[in-house]
């Protein structure tokens, strides 16, 4: 079947025809760096790897942009409040340019640490300043100054916000007003330094000298990485009420047409806990890092988003997270049984049904929940093994689980917490071993209680003995 995405501009599915046929170029909405990215953001990039792996995987050569925003980003995702930037910078006592480094270089290793695949560009907003400037003088027709700075008017485009279709409580209603603004959804261009004030990062512009405001940038390198239009725009469905919407009025006031710049717009929905939407707000967010300090691998978590439609909230909780980590760790073990049998049951030359059932799931819209099921279907099936193996490590590229080189030894990670050393472990194991083929049961249950006060749980079914034992 043919590849089907839900566009959120169109509220509908639609096969996918690529602008220029055999290509697929898709611009996905990347951090504001003024702090670490919570597993919320994380979904978002997870998602966008999904599809680029659907993409690749339908034969298309593939052209993905993430952006990384290091200036223009206010703390409401409208036009109030300070630059996050801006404000990070003068909280910690560093220079801007270092936090944008170090916030950066922890996002990616969080990428690779998910097994994302790298995209063919991270454009940086600061590297194209003198772009957004010219692209704003292209629509200033479109614009007003304002003390501020230079503002959008969005009556000037057709059927601004038709992406967000309403306001909502989680949409327009949330902008506040700011003076001389002719209409509640008008926007930033350009935002001119207050009197008196001198920022980290602005620029000399003919409105003043100041910042660019936020939904410029993305126009800006989308345009100038992937050209206009483009075939698919990605972000979190909290971009789709403003951001979005303003990159759009953007795009039709630089062409002078009703193109919205690219032909998709898709966008994945929250990760949630039981107290709400997962926000870095509170000053309290769990992290990539929060989990492997916890005991999981990385990987649990991308098995967990898998689990569930990219459209669909998800609910994250510990005992979720639990149990996305062993059903990875059954998968590993499975894989690695049949590695093992591989020499006696060779591959042979004819395809399994699971992976046409793996594809067809994919192409419905990136159904990666049915695309597992088939997964875990071939590994436990009565075929060859070279067979099987074959057929789940292809499935495996949809989904990006890594099982061609992920071992169960990797996922044994060792919690923060942990107050033994593995060398340690492994001799108490030694020793336990040998009480319980002497019938010494008693010692045995007291070693074990004694590596259990030491975070270290045994796994008497698990053929490497123990596990560290999460402690969230």
């Amino acid at each position: 079947m043919p590849l089907t995405l839900y566009n959120s501009l169109t509220r509908s599915l639609q096969p996918f025809t690529p602008i220029r046929p055999g290509e697929a170029r898709v611009y996905t909405c990347g951090p504001t760096v003024y702090n670490y990215q919570h597993i919320g953001n994380m979904r978002a990039f997870l998602f966008a790897d999904t599809l680029g792996r659907a993409l690749r995987s339908e034969g298309y050569a593939l052209t993905h942009i993430i952006n990384i925003t290091d200036v223009g980003h206010l703390t409401s995702d409208a036009d109030e409040g300070e630059d996050k930037m801006e404000r990070a910078a003068a909280t910690r006592g560093q220079s801007i340019w270092e936090i944008a480094a170090h916030y950066t270089d922890a996002f990616k290793r969080d990428v690779a640490r998910l097994n994302i695949v790298a995209p063919a560009e991270w454009t940086v907003a600061t590297d194209f300043v003198p772009e957004m400037i010219e692209f704003a003088r292209a629509i200033e027709g479109n614009c007003y100054l304002i003390e501020g700075g230079l503002y959008f008017d969005v009556s000037r485009v057709p059927d601004y916000g038709a992406l967000a279709r309403a306001a909502t409580d989680e949409g327009e209603s949330r902008i506040d007003p700011v003076s001389g603004k002719r209409n509640p959804q008008d926007f930033a261009i350009w935002r001119r330094s207050p009197p008196g004030e001198q920022r980290q990062m602005e620029w000399d512009s003919p409105w003043g000298r100041g910042a660019p405001g936020w939904h410029l940038e993305c126009s800006v390198m989308s345009r100038a990485r992937l050209g206009h239009p483009f075939d698919i725009h990605t972000g979190g469905i909290d971009h789709r009420e403003i951001h979005h919407p303003n990159e759009i009025a953007q795009n039709q006031a630089f062409c002078g047409c009703d193109d919205p710049g690219a032909r998709w717009w898709m966008h994945n929905n929250f990760l949630v806990d039981r107290r709400g939407k997962m926000s870095k707000s509170t000053g309290e967010f769990l992290t990539l890092q929060r989990l492997v300090d916890a005991g999981y691998h990385p990987l649990a978590y991308r098995l967990l988003c898998l689990q569930a439609h990219y459209r669909s909230e998800l609910e994250f909780s510990w005992d979720n997270l639990q149990a996305a980590f062993t059903r990875l760790k059954r998968l590993v073990q499975a894989v690695e049984r049949l590695r093992a049998r591989c020499e006696a049951e060779p591959a042979g030359d004819r395809a399994l049904p699971e992976v046409a059932e793996a594809r067809a799931a994919i192409a419905d819209d990136l159904n990666t929940a049915r695309a597992l099921v088939a997964l875990e279907t071939v590994v436990a099936g009565k075929r060859q093994a070279g067979d099987r193996l074959a057929a789940a490590i292809e499935i495996d590229r949809m989904l990006g689980l890594g099982l061609d080189t992920l071992t169960r030894a990797d996922l044994r990670v060792r919690p923060a917490a942990a107050t033994i050393e593995a060398d340690a472990v492994e001799q108490a194991l030694a020793a336990r071993k040998d009480a319980r083929a002497a019938k010494d049961f008693a010692r045995s249950d007291a070693i074990r209680d004694k590596l259990s006060a030491h975070g270290v749980e045994v796994m008497d079914g698990d053929p490497l003995g123990w596990e560290w034992k999460p402690d969230a």
